[in-house]
C-alpha cells in the first residue's frame, strides 16, 4: 500500500517533531516496519490505508485509517479507526489528513470513526491528553499538547477516556482487602507461566483475557495468531514470574502478565538496534533490568467479576507479580490503561495507594 520510500517518510517523522520533547522515546524501528507489515496477524480481519501530508517536500503530518471485520461481528456497528497520527501544529494539516482518513472510510461503508488507534484497541490507543511531564510506558503512546485540540477543531468529541495509575512496586494492601484475600486464598492456586509448555498457557491466557473483557466498551477479542504472537514477545523479555495464571478448582480463572519497561531500554537507542543497540538492549533487560514494569493484561472470568471472590483473584495475581517484581529490583508499576467508568477496578487500584498520572482519549465523529 506505500512504497518503501514513503514508509521511511512515514516513520521518521516523529523523530522531527519531538526533537524538543524530552519524555518522548523513539520506537524501535524495526518493530514499527512490522506494524504495517503484512506478517502483522491483525491485517487476518482488518484492512487499512495511510497517508502522508506535504507542504512542498517536507512531510508534515501522517495517518492512517482501518476497518476491522471483528470489530463490526462483535457489535454490528460500522465504525472505522484513525490512527498513527503525527503531525505539525496546523489546523489545516489536521483538517487534510483527517479528512482522508474520513472520506476512505466512507468508502468502506462505516458510519463512524473512532480514534486515534494504533492500529487496534488491543494496540496502543487513545491521545495523551494529561500527563506529558514524564515519559510514556511501554506499548503506550506520547503526544504534543495540542493533539487533542486540533482533533477536536474537525468537529470530535471525547468517545472515552483511557486512565494510566503508576503505584510504587512496594505498595501495601488495606486491612480490608487483607481480610478478603484471607478468607478466599485458601481456593486458589496461582502458578507462573511454564515455557515448556508456552502455546498451552498462552491459550489459557487468550481465553480467559477474551471472556473477562467481553463485555467491556470497543472490545475486539484477540485472535489466537495475535497472542501467538505476543507469546513470542513473552518468550524473550518477560521474567515467567510476571505471567501469573489463577486456578480455582483446577480451571483457570484469572489472569495477569507485566512487561518490564523496555521503553527505559531503549530510550538512548534512537530507533535502531544496530550496529550495538542488541547487545544494549539484552544487557539492559536481563541483567540491569529496567526498575518500571507495565501490567499490561489482568483478567477474572466474567462470572466470578463483581464477587468478592473476584476481587480476591485480582488482588492475589497483582502481588504475584508483585514479588517477581521486587526480586528483580523494580520500584514502580504502571497499571494500564484503565476505562474511566470501570469503578470497581479503578477502586481496586486505587486502594493501593496507585494515583492517575495519565489520561489518553479516544475521540469519535459521524461519518
Amino acid at each position: 500500500m506505500m512504497g518503501r520510500s514513503a514508509k521511511r517518510a512515514f516513520w521518521a517523522l516523529p523523530q522531527r517533531l519531538y526533537r524538543n520533547d524530552p519524555h518522548w522515546v523513539p520506537p524501535l524501528l524495526l518493530e514499527r516496519h512490522e506494524l504495517l507489515s503484512a506478517r502483522n496477524p491483525l491485517f487476518e480481519h482488518a484492512r487499512w490505508q495511510a497517508w502522508l501530508a506535504k507542504r512542498g517536500d517536507q512531510v508534515v503530518g501522517r495517518i492512517s485509517a482501518q476497518v476491522d471485520t471483528l470489530y463490526e461481528q462483535t457489535h454490528g456497528e460500522r465504525v472505522g479507526y484513525f490512527g498513527l497520527l503525527e503531525a505539525e501544529d496546523d489546523p489545516q494539516v489536521f483538517a487534510a489528513l483527517l479528512g482522508a482518513a474520513e472520506d476512505w472510510l466512507r468508502g468502506q461503508g462505516m458510519t463512524e470513526i473512532r480514534g486515534p488507534f494504533n492500529l487496534s484497541i488491543n494496540e496502543e490507543c487513545g491521545v495523551l491528553v494529561d500527563g506529558f511531564d514524564t515519559p510514556p510506558m511501554v506499548m503506550m503512546g506520547h503526544a504534543l499538547p495540542y493533539y487533542g485540540p486540533r482533533i477536536q477543531e474537525q468537529g470530535y468529541a471525547k468517545a472515552k477516556d483511557l486512565l494510566a495509575y503508576i503505584v510504587d512496586a512496594d505498595f501495601r494492601f488495606s486491612p480490608a482487602a487483607q481480610r478478603v484475600l484471607e478468607r478466599e486464598r485458601d481456593q486458589v492456586t496461582l502458578r507462573p507461566l511454564d515455557l515448556k509448555h508456552l502455546d498451552r498457557d498462552i491459550a489459557i491466557l487468550r481465553d480467559i483475557f477474551n471472556d473477562a473483557w467481553a463485555g467491556n466498551w470497543g472490545f475486539v477479542p484477540f485472535t489466537a495468531a495475535e497472542f501467538r504472537q505476543l507469546g513470542q514477545l513473552v518468550r524473550w523479555l518477560v521474567d515467567p514470574g510476571f505471567v501469573q495464571i489463577a486456578e480455582v478448582a483446577g480451571e483457570p480463572v484469572a489472569m495477569i502478565a507485566v512487561l518490564p519497561n523496555l521503553n527505559e531500554a531503549i530510550a538512548d537507542l534512537h530507533g535502531r538496534l544496530l550496529p550495538f543497540g542488541w547487545a544494549r538492549l539484552l544487557w539492559r533487560l536481563k541483567v540491569r533490568h529496567p526498575k518500571a514494569v507495565r501490567v499490561a493484561l489482568l483478567g477474572v472470568r466474567q462470572r466470578l467479576q463483581r464477587t468478592r471472590l473476584g476481587a480476591a483473584l485480582a488482588m492475589l495475581v497483582v502481588d504475584a507479580v508483585r514479588q517477581t517484581g521486587l526480586r528483580r529490583g523494580v520500584t514502580q508499576a504502571e497499571m494500564s490503561w484503565i476505562l474511566e467508568d470501570n469503578r470497581g477496578m479503578r477502586s481496586i487500584i486505587e486502594s493501593l495507594g496507585s494515583r492517575c498520572y495519565k489520561r489518553y482519549r479516544i475521540y469519535g465523529k459521524a461519518l
